[in-house]
């Protein structure tokens, strides 16, 4: 029984260091904040405040940017997670499918991954961007099928949206077709053995064998694509420059940022209700998220 006691105690003790960095680290700083998001008029400088209540919250909520910068950050929420989901899935299995040259072309689609994100948007506003000398390279396809050209970094909202779209599928992809290659190659050769020797097609095996097992890695590249793109913002810093707001392209945590470090010292009290705000939606769709996971994962 004391040996026992003894285990318990020693487990406890080396998680001490890992607790004490997330209280100090992550609870401290959230409790904080959220204290932060009720206290009315808080002046940093002076540590002072002279109202406690939901005011902050309220002005957040009406706020034209905050409401812009949350249309922005859904619809790149919405667009991105399925459509890179889904393609990094079928390159997947493409490359598992194939045995020469697979270590070479699982390093080619890594690449994007371990380059600079702030460097990949520079090069994909090159790519777009509309100068004195050039249309940028997509324009001069588009203009070679016989289209017109279209401004997608200063232009129309949609061209933008786009942009920003294509950028982020493009940056998550290396990270979710690694995921999904080390479970494609998990799952055990034995099931296809059987499924073919039964004469089942490719197609009804990969949805009856194939997806019901690595459906855990898929929940939770979902759940992780979820939080990253609520998190979005240097990826539009890279693309369309520090001033979101004027160019309606602001995200959550750059309308937080902005509140932070803005003009005449900024708003930290309205920049901690928006971070409180941000934090309440990933949780709630995270929750979702795993509540689905718990019911139909394999």
């Amino acid at each position: 029984m004391k040996h026992t006691n003894f285990n318990h105690i020693k487990g406890w003790l080396y998680l001490l260091p890992a607790l004490l960095f997330l209280a100090a680290f992550m609870v401290y700083p959230l409790i904080d904040v959220f204290i932060y998001s009720f206290e009315e008029g808080y002046n940093s400088a002076s540590q002072t405040y002279f109202g406690v209540g939901a005011y902050n919250y309220s002005y957040v909520l009406h706020d034209p940017y905050f409401l812009q910068a949350v249309k922005n950050t859904f619809i790149l929420v919405v667009i991105t997670v399925p459509l890179s989901t889904a393609i990094a899935l079928l390159i997947s299995v493409g490359l598992n499918s194939i045995k020469p040259l697979r270590e070479l072309f699982q390093t080619i689609y890594f690449l994007p991954y371990v380059t600079n994100t702030l460097a990949v948007g520079l090069v994909f506003m090159i790519l777009f961007k509309k100068t004195a000398y050039s249309d940028g390279f997509i324009n001069l396809i588009i203009r070679w099928f016989g289209g017109n050209s279209v401004d997608f970094i200063d232009g129309p909202y949609w061209a933008k949206m786009f942009v920003l779209c294509f950028y982020t599928i493009w940056v998550v992809m290396p990270f979710k077709i690694l995921i999904l290659t080390s479970a494609l190659s998990s799952v055990n050769p034995d099931y296809y053995s059987a499924a073919k020797v039964d004469g089942t097609s490719r197609f009804r095996t990969f949805m009856r064998i194939t997806l019901p097992m690595i459906s855990p890695m898929i929940f939770y590249l979902v759940i992780t694509g979820f939080i990253g793109a609520f998190k979005a913002y240097s990826d539009v810093v890279a693309l369309f420059g520090t001033d979101l707001n004027a160019a309606e392209m602001n995200t959550i945590v750059g309308y937080v940022y902005d509140m932070l470090y803005g003009d005449s010292g900024g708003y930290p009290s309205y920049a901690a209700a928006a971070a409180i705000l941000l934090f309440a939606i990933v949780l709630t769709i995270t929750c979702i998220n795993l509540l689905a996971s718990s019911k139909k994962g394999h």
